[in-house]
């Protein structure tokens, strides 16, 4: 969200946010979600890599001296989503998984409570006050699980690939 003349990127602290409460709403009900449909490519810590690598990957001797590994760092990912992007996925993510309530709640109302944590956000800077129009906030419990769907979205077609070929995938 750094724009011409603002030499700072916002970093906003929600603890006493008015969209606080909703956030950890949102996460509650949709982090299981997540961790449940894509535990396959949920990469922990280095230890459950380790673990992964060793049953998906070496026990089939797909470990050869030309393996190439790579790693991708996805930088500000939480305050740099796009918005309107974010929250559609989010919706294609919840029916792709065959979901049209969660805990009861109906995919609409999820979807326009999922835009105030995202949408109604300000801060002050230099006596102005700014909107985020970018991104969440950090700080937010629902801005992780967003990225996080967020990305399943983009990595989807990559794993279709990846099975193809027997090469091991996780984030």
């Amino acid at each position: 969200m750094k724009q011409e003349g603002i030499p700072v990127r916002p970093i906003e602290n929600t603890i006493r946010a008015p969209t606080r409460n909703i956030s950890k709403f949102l996460d509650e009900i949709l982090r299981p979600i997540f961790n449940d449909k894509c535990k396959k490519t949920t990469i922990i810590d280095g230890s459950h890599l380790n673990t992964e690598l060793n049953t998906n990957y070496i026990k089939k001797g797909l470990l050869k001296s030309t393996t190439l590994f790579c790693t991708i760092d996805i930088r500000n990912l939480f305050t740099m989503l796009p918005q309107d992007e974010a929250l559609n996925i989010l919706m294609e993510f919840l029916n792709v998984h065959g979901y049209r309530k969660v805990k009861g709640i109906n995919l609409d109302t999820i979807r326009k409570l999922a835009s105030i944590v995202l949408k109604e956000n300000a801060f002050a800077y230099g006596k102005k006050i700014y909107k985020q129009t970018t991104g969440g906030a950090m700080g937010s419990s629902f801005t992780l699980t967003l990225a996080n769907i967020f990305m399943w979205k983009w990595q989807k077609k990559f794993i279709e690939e990846q099975a193809g070929t027997g090469e091991f995938f996780g984030r």
